[in-house]
């Protein structure tokens, strides 16, 4: 197992409590220093495969594994998983009623450092603010609670914002995209890139292609009836998006 991937390997999971499978044996491996975009129908697994890896207790895991850096991360509970470097943008970023976005991102950053080191406070908030202003995101958020009363463009930025504070090994990125108008799609990819680096790695998960012309993936992955079905370069969205994902299922039935 590489030491300096997000590995996924035959991965089977199903609804908690059912025999409903909706991954069916998906293998992935996203090496850092890479973008991976994966495209799929709705109902295809590509949000169930996040929060499976992120660890929601809705899902049950039935064979197979996943390993970030050679380290078994279904092993871990959910906030190891998040201080070893795993972190996902959700579809629907959850509101934090009474809690700060300041001292939630604070609080985040403190559990990552090693025990007994204090937080540069001075140091965190310069740091902080020039993530908000990059991505337009107006200082008085910072005493606001987390994403309470936000927009649906406002909570995605306010996502991407957590994920540059705490700089994770792998970002799994949810539909971040869904709900966006252009000058917001625009600046959250700005974000994103900024990020990108020869010691991350990321996983987009979109239905459409528009999300890639801003943020250029390194492979995509057309995923379908909980599997990976067809793998290739940034034009295999461009593909997709004139043929539908028709195209591919129909590509796969049987003559």
């Amino acid at each position: 197992m590489s030491n300096n991937s997000l590995q996924i390997t035959d991965l089977h999971a199903k609804v908690e409590g059912t025999e409903v499978e909706i991954l069916k044996g998906l293998t992935l491996e996203i090496p850092k220093g890479e973008v991976h975009a994966i495209m799929g129908p709705n109902g295809s697994g590509k949000s169930t495969l996040s929060k499976v890896m992120a660890g929601n207790e809705e899902y049950e895991v039935t064979s197979g594994s996943v390993t970030m850096d050679g380290e078994d991360l279904l092993a871990l509970e959910i906030d190891e998983r998040s201080r070893a470097g795993f972190f996902l943008a959700f579809q629907y970023p959850h509101e934090i009623p009474g809690v700060s976005n300041a001292n939630f991102l604070r609080a985040a950053r403190q559990a990552r450092l090693p025990k007994g080191e204090e937080i540069d406070a001075i140091a965190f908030y310069k740091e902080m603010y020039e993530k908000m202003d990059l991505l337009g995101i107006d200082r008085k958020f910072t005493g606001r609670s987390v994403n309470d009363g936000f927009s649906g463009g406002e909570k995605k930025r306010n996502e991407i914002l957590q994920m540059m504070v705490l700089e994770p090994k792998y970002a799994v990125l949810d539909e971040t995209d869904s709900g966006l108008d252009i000058d917001a799609l625009k600046i959250v990819s700005e974000g994103v890139n900024a990020m990108r680096s020869p010691e991350r790695g990321f996983l987009v998960i979109t239905h459409y292609q528009r999300l890639l012309d801003y943020i250029i993936p390194d492979v995509v992955h057309v995923m379908a009836d909980g599997r990976i079905v067809k793998t290739g370069g940034k034009d295999l969205a461009l593909e997709l998006e004139e043929k539908g994902y028709d195209w591919v299922t129909q590509e796969l039935a049987p003559a």
